[in-house]
């Protein structure tokens, strides 16, 4: 069965280099466009670590070619593709799929 993906917003909402949270299913989950160009990624807004729904803003960044995000409160990154903690194997994140779509950020529903 194919996956149903959940309009979020339009790309051009995001700013580059800044996430935005969006409601799925009624959990929160942290949306990202790191670059100029239309790659978004999309991971649990909830900080493991904090236990609060704040990941979205966190500060983006790569290390040895991956994507992460930094958490705004206690500062353990995040990898943006697998969810994994960088400092703490031990936690990882949720991840997504999202896609662009028509100019559209859809999440898989």
């Amino acid at each position: 069965m194919a996956a149903k993906f959940q309009k979020i917003c339009q790309l051009d909402d995001i700013i580059p280099g800044t996430g935005v949270c969006a409601l799925v299913n009624g959990e929160q989950v942290a949306v990202f466009r790191p670059r100029e160009n239309d790659e978004v990624f999309a991971i649990s807004n909830r900080d493991p670590f904090a236990n609060s729904n704040v990941l979205s803003r966190g500060l983006t960044g790569e290390h040895q070619g991956e994507l992460w995000v930094a958490s705004p409160l206690k500062k353990q990154h995040f990898n943006l593709v697998t969810g994994a903690c960088m400092e703490d194997e031990r936690f990882n994140v949720k991840t997504y799929k999202v896609r662009v779509a028509n100019g559209h950020v859809e999440i898989s529903a």
